[in-house]
């Protein structure tokens, strides 16, 4: 039991720090490239609406019919679903759409050299998009940990879906911040911070759920992870990836993350 919660809280911790490969990215390359940038997106929102239909409802459902019985488990498993969705909008709508990470744009300064910069307005962007980072990527660090407690293989697959997408979050916050205060260090380090909240999500949930960790407690977190994991795709992923670049660029990433996504499934 010990080695499941060290293996499932080591997966948290990688999915919630890869914000950090993002500020890293953000300063390596003079000129970040849009079309990469929507086939990651596209690529993470396909793995994660292939793992939730696919894999993430059909357990949760199974849990929950052997703890209910068929019919009832069918519907707590669609009410939990939605619920999950319902929870990521509520966060979403409590954190105003200037500062909210699905809102943001990214800030291309070589595309602008006619404009001057406010140092104070990029550095309260960044601030305020690690604080909204942070509280997105607590529901996501719970997620992950629950996961890989029931499914190491599920939980290394959620794993990388959820961080392919922290990346480009690590750069919505670095890049006004480094630009703010020219510090690579300062931008990393609130990069950095705000996937901290990922870990932090997943021993907090872990500590208030363990004593209710059986069947109808692991199906209806997971089917509220999936219900969470089909919204951020159809409401940040997919429409930020169509805003970077071309509409077949998304949906190559997202076909390809579904492909991904069906093939590891079917080796492990």
């Amino acid at each position: 039991m010990q080695e499941n919660v060290l293996f499932a809280f080591g997966l948290t911790l990688f999915a919630g720090l890869s914000t950090g490969i993002g500020s890293l990215m953000a300063f390596t390359q003079k000129k970040f490239s849009p079309k990469f940038l929507s086939a990651a997106l596209g690529l993470s929102a396909g793995v994660m609406i292939y793992v939730s239909f696919v894999e993430i409802f059909p357990k949760a459902q199974e849990s929950l019919s052997l703890h209910y019985g068929a019919r009832m488990g069918h519907w707590y498993t669609i009410i939990a679903f939605f619920a999950g969705m319902g929870l990521i909008a509520l966060i979403d709508n409590l954190v105003p759409s200037y500062e909210n990470p699905h809102e943001m744009k990214y800030m291309d300064c070589e595309q602008k050299k006619t404009a001057i910069p406010d140092d104070k307005k990029l550095l309260r962007m960044g601030m305020f998009s690690a604080l909204a980072i942070a509280i997105h990527n607590f529901p996501e660090g719970l997620a992950t940990f629950m996961a890989a407690m029931k499914d190491p293989a599920l939980g290394i697959s959620i794993a990388i879906a959820i961080a392919i997408h922290n990346i480009p979050e690590g750069i919505a916050v670095s890049v006004p911040v480094y630009y703010a205060t020219k510090s690579r260090k300062k931008a990393f380090f609130y990069s950095f911070l705000s996937g901290l909240s990922e870990p932090v999500g997943a021993v907090l949930g872990y500590f208030l759920l363990k004593n209710v960790l059986n069947d109808a407690a692991f199906g209806l977190v997971f089917a509220s992870v999936a219900g969470i994991m089909v919204y951020i795709s159809l409401d940040e992923l997919l429409p930020t990836a169509e805003e970077y670049a071309e509409h077949h660029v998304a949906i190559t990433g997202l076909i390809a993350g579904m492909l991904i996504m069906a093939v590891s499934l079917a080796m492990f």
